[in-house]
Order: C-alpha cells, then sequence, then structure tokens
C-alpha cells in the first residue's frame, strides 16, 4: 500500500532586493529536500507579486484581500522587503509587519554559525586605518523613562509595562548639529544617521526628516541613512567604510 506523500502549500513572497535571489535559492534547496525524501512529503508553492515594486504600480503593499488569501497556506516564505524608492516604514508595517501582526508571528530565530577557516573581517584593523566616533542621544528616544507598570492587581502574570520612546525635534537636531560639527573637524567629513525608521513609523521618521534638514546647512559633509541592522552589519563587513560619526538607531555616525 502507497501513502500519498503530504502536501504543504506555501506562500512565497521574495519582495524586493536580495529577497528575490533569496527565496528562489531556498525553494530550490527546500525541493531538492522534499525529492530526497522518497516521497514523505511534497511542496506546492504560489508566489506573489507583493511589495515595492507593487506598491509602485498599485499605492499598496499587498492585495486588498491578500491577507485572507495567507490563511489558506501552511506556511509562508518571505524574502526581503525595502526599497530606496518607497520610504522605509511603508514597506515594513505596508507589507511584513502586517502579517506578522495579523498571523501573531511572535518568535524571530536567526541561527548564527561560525565556520572554520574563514577570518573575520575585524581583521583588518591590522593594515587598515578604522576611526568612527559614535555620538549617542542619551536624553530622549529610549532613553526618557516615559511609561509605567501597572494592573499588577491582575495577579501573577497579569501585570503590564508600557515603555515609550520620545522624540522632539529639538532633541533631534541639537545632537545632529553636534555630529555635524564635529565631523566638520575631521579628516573623513561624513555623517551616517543610524535610524529603524522602517519599524517605528513615527518617531525615528521625524528623526530621518530632522536629519535631511539639517544635512542642507552642511553641504561640505557627507551623509547617508542607514537602518541601525544594516549599520551593525557594515560595522563588521566593511569597518573601512565607517563614518567620521555616529548617532546611534537613535544616533549618527
Amino acid at each position: 500500500m502507497t501513502t500519498a506523500p503530504q502536501t504543504f502549500r506555501i506562500a512565497a513572497i521574495p519582495a524586493d532586493g536580495v529577497g528575490k535571489e533569496v527565496v528562489a535559492a531556498g525553494r530550490a534547496v527546500l525541493d531538492a529536500l522534499a525529492e530526497d525524501t522518497a516521497g514523505a512529503f511534497a511542496l506546492q508553492w504560489v508566489e506573489f507579486p507583493w511589495g515595492c515594486e507593487y506598491y509602485e504600480r498599485t499605492g499598496k503593499m499587498i492585495d486588498d484581500d491578500g491577507l485572507e488569501q495567507l490563511k489558506a497556506f501552511d506556511a509562508i516564505y518571505f524574502g526581503a522587503v525595502g526599497w530606496p524608492t518607497v520610504p522605509d516604514h511603508i514597506s515594513l508595517w505596508g507589507l511584513r509587519l502586517k502579517i506578522c501582526q495579523t498571523f501573531d508571528q511572535w518568535a524571530n530565530i536567526r541561527p548564527v554559525h561560525f565556520l572554520p577557516g574563514v577570518q573575520s573581517p575585524l581583521r583588518k584593523a591590522d593594515d587598515t586605518e578604522l576611526d568612527w566616533i559614535v555620538v549617542r542621544e542619551n536624553s530622549e528616544g529610549e532613553y526618557a523613562g516615559l511609561g509605567g507598570r501597572n494592573f499588577s492587581g491582575r495577579g501573577q502574570s497579569g501585570e503590564v509595562a508600557v515603555q515609550s520612546a520620545l522624540f522632539t525635534e529639538v532633541g533631534c537636531e541639537r545632537i545632529m548639529r553636534f555630529a555635524f560639527d564635529l565631523a566638520r573637524t575631521r579628516v573623513n567629513k561624513k555623517v551616517s544617521s543610524a535610524t529603524k525608521s522602517n519599524a517605528q513609523q513615527y518617531g525615528m521618521v521625524l528623526w530621518d526628516d530632522v536629519f535631511k534638514r539639517v544635512a542642507l546647512d552642511y553641504p561640505d559633509v557627507e551623509t547617508e541613512s542607514v537602518l541601525v541592522d544594516a549599520m551593525s552589519a557594515k560595522f563588521v563587513l566593511k569597518p573601512e567604510a565607517g563614518p567620521a560619526h555616529n548617532a546611534r538607531m537613535h544616533g549618527l555616525l
């Protein structure tokens, strides 16, 4: 008696940039794995065109009934979202976070493996000049101390804590001007804003807007705005490309 293979329906959403390459390569690996199980399981793929290109055509990151469509699948294989022509907070909240919140995808698991024989890029410090200054705003953002704890009367596991980040235009501008003025004193006149405006669509978007405005007063200083996730990778993979000054996630380099 032959048992029919269990078939898993997977929604593939390559979305943007490297996501298209990653999903294509990952699908090839998963298909090969399924073929190697002697019929134990099979994969049925349905690919969706949602992402920034879709947004530029339609004004939406996902179909109006996209979340309802996804409910019919056993899993979602998501690539990456974000493109220079679409604001990060629109792309992230319009697609990935909308999916995460709707389906309560609360565990983000990212394994890290160290491979033998692969040297760390940080060894570049032996023969490359690495010279940064991190300028971190230290009174607002996550350091404002706004929030509280309540509902302790609910008993064990019933208490609630709220922690709010504070961003003011004045607070953003003063730390940015400090970083720009400091950059002018250095050989490498560059300021990089490390932001998280894809997820923090109010406070960090204000930060980004103020950074663009302040930068206009310093035409002699090179600037860039980098998501803090990418900035962390840049520190490790391309430390020689680091800026002269950085103010953290709520900060600059």
